[in-house]
């Protein structure tokens, strides 16, 4: 037994040094890493990265060419559509600032948790017409192209519009829609555009489009045609480029396309307004940002989950984790309750920060804070009480919600854990694994873009025969202050939200864009991917690749929104002694081969004035560059 034991130790002393060494190698990856020197545009499918490339040969920049793949994205229905949300982290080589892009929709009139309360829900539903806030991506779109784009709107919409005219459907949606069939029999029009093949006399067949069959969408197609013509006529009139595209804007949200839309909405049963649309803004605002190691990380606000990266960072930077072994159980220990302490936090402090009181966010980011936070780590086993921290202190101010806060304890799968918040027995994989796109650009000039952009997606709510599809975000709300003072539903307000996009600078330089989709998943895998690349060595496709783990100890942003502490999927290859020894640490692991959602990203190669470009082996992601 004693050799067995040292054995044992000897196996796994060894293993720890492989696998710290092994990343950096020249390891064989499933997809190329891309290598360009003019530009890369890199998406969530081969034809909407087609449709960058294409803005990029007519002599477009990195912001023309992701608005072009954002608008094929929605119009393929990547786990999006037209109606859902788009942020986004664009590097100005003008200025030399990040900015961020917020056009997530808010919730609209009517919509409060009296109302939800009163049909009996916890939560605000999952699908359909109440399920939906205003629709943010035609206004993200439009702004970032007006503000940071060179091209017009005609050009950077043709490949969309062409789309609505006719594409080869992708197995990904056509399945989907089949999936949701009997949800799609429920809308009129969701039904009209979507069950191409439904037939009431044979129930039993395929209603959904093939694969690979001509998917049209004149509807949409008739839309999108209307935004260009309202660009055109400006220009006629003699407005510039930017002010020519802020018209089709207007006609959305203020002209006739908007009282079309709402109306189309409404018929169905949604509570949007025509002045929830007019008073609905575009905000570019300042993205918050932590340094580790000497990169500057850069994430969006408190309206979405993207600080609590920046918070796991900056607990990870007090360990040694390159020591520990990449992948080892210790690291992989470490990781997880440094995603616990700073999902914790996310749980009870994020929120909408137009919407008082201000959320602690010098607090939150602090490097004290995280010190303190890293010394409340058990290094033997996990703890699945952890609780959000008081991070007031950390700038000089009193907790507004301490009393919540000291009530505060997650919320398991069992009813009896909490009776008030518990809705389904779905598995909580369900809630964290899909949704969402991600849209990687840069360019030689200097541009540099990370998009993620979701919502609408299928089974979506199309609002008349506008062709648009209802967000469904209204779902991440919560209805009652005790599980988080900051994210309750109020009408105007936007939902914290799980979509992250990401931008790193090194020596003040751009360095590297990535998302990921994946729900509140997103963070956790890009934390994997960029201390794959920043501790391990690794390239981008070599990380976007690499084995990772999820944790589900924070509280879901979906469904029925609960937390099962301790739980944890590992990658199948991960070795079975690591696996064994988590699992004397107090984990409930489980072994997938799928532990992340599709990353992508691109890398600047600031030695050789190059790019490199990415997207993981999990989906249908997809780059090219030149």
């Amino acid at each position: 037994m004693h050799y067995l034991r040292l054995t044992r130790a000897v196996c796994v002393a060894l293993l720890g040094l492989g696998l710290a060494a092994g990343p950096a190698a020249a390891q064989r990856t499933n997809k190329p890493i891309l290598h360009g020197r003019h530009w890369v545009a890199v998406t969530g499918k081969p034809l909407a990265a087609t449709a960058g490339a294409t803005i990029f040969l007519q002599g477009g920049n990195a912001v023309d060419a992701t608005c072009a793949m954002l608008a094929a994205a929605c119009t393929m229905w990547d786990t999006l559509g037209w109606g859902g949300e788009t942020q986004a982290l664009i590097y100005n080589p003008h200025t030399g600032k990040v900015i961020g892009v917020n056009a997530l929709g808010v919730a609209p009139t009517g919509a409060t948790p009296e109302f939800y309360r009163q049909r009996n829900l916890a939560f605000p539903p999952e699908y359909g017409p109440l399920a939906a806030v205003t629709p943010g991506t035609p206004g993200g779109l439009l702004v970032m192209l007006a503000e940071f784009g060179t091209l017009t709107l005609g050009q950077v919409l043709a490949p969309a519009i062409a789309m609505t005219d006719g594409y080869p459907i992708e197995q990904q949606a056509a399945d989907d829609i089949e999936r949701h069939r009997e949800r799609f029999m429920a809308w009129a029009q969701s039904r009209r555009i979507f069950l191409t093949h439904l037939d009431p006399r044979h129930p039993e067949r395929r209603a959904a489009p093939q694969v690979g069959e001509i998917f049209r969408q004149p509807d949409l197609g008739r839309t999108l045609r209307r935004l260009v013509e309202a660009e055109s006529r400006a220009r006629a009139a003699g407005l510039d480029r930017k002010a020519a595209i802020l018209a089709a804007y207007e006609l959305f949200y203020r002209g006739d396309l908007a009282r079309e839309f709402v109306q189309g909405a409404q018929a169905e049963g949604a509570l949007i307004t025509l002045d929830d649309l007019a008073r609905w803004r575009v905000k570019l605002e300042e993205p918050v940002v932590t340094s580790y190691r000497g990169i500057e990380v850069y994430k969006l606000t408190t309206w979405t989950q993207g600080p609590a990266l920046l918070q796991a960072l900056n607990i990870l930077e007090n360990a040694d984790l390159r020591a520990m072994g990449y992948n080892s159980a210790r690291y992989i220990h470490t990781l997880y309750q440094a995603m616990n302490l700073a999902f914790a936090d996310r749980d009870f402090y994020y929120g909408d920060p137009d919407f008082p009181p201000a959320e602690p966010v010098r607090g939150l980011l602090s490097k004290e804070y995280a010190r303190k936070r890293f010394g409340t780590i058990n290094g033997e086993r996990n703890d699945p009480a952890v609780a959000p921290g008081d991070p007031y202190p950390y700038q000089g101010e009193e907790n507004p919600y301490r009393q919540l806060l000291e009530q505060w304890r997650p919320v398991g799968p069992a009813g009896a854990d909490a009776p008030d918040f518990r809705l389904s027995a779905l598995p909580l994989d369900e809630a964290f694994l899909p949704g969402t796109t991600s849209i990687q650009a840069a360019d030689a000039a200097g541009w540099l873009v990370s998009v993620t952009p979701s919502g609408g997606w299928i089974p979506a709510v199309v609002a008349g025969e506008t062709g648009i599809g209802l967000s469904q975000r209204m779902q991440s709300f919560d209805l009652d202050p005790r599980r988080n003072p900051f994210n309750v539903l109020a009408p105007g307000k936007r939902p914290r939200v799980t979509l992250t996009p990401s931008l790193a600078l090194k020596d003040g330089r751009p360095f590297l864009a990535f998302s990921v989709q994946g729900a509140d998943m997103q963070d956790q895998s890009l934390l994997q991917f960029f201390l794959n690349v920043v501790e391990f060595g690794q390239n981008v496709q070599q990380a976007a690749e690499a084995p990772g783990i999820i944790s589900f100890q924070m509280h879901s942003s979906f469904r029925d929104h609960h937390s099962e502490p301790g739980r944890m999927t590992v990658r199948s290859d991960l070795p079975p002694w690591i696996v064994a020894e988590l699992g004397r640490m107090g984990y409930q692991v489980k072994t997938a081969p799928k532990t992340s959602g599709p990353v992508t990203a691109i890398l600047v190669d600031q030695a050789n004035g190059t790019f490199q470009g990415a997207a993981s082996d999990y989906g249908e992601d997809y780059g090219i560059a030149w």
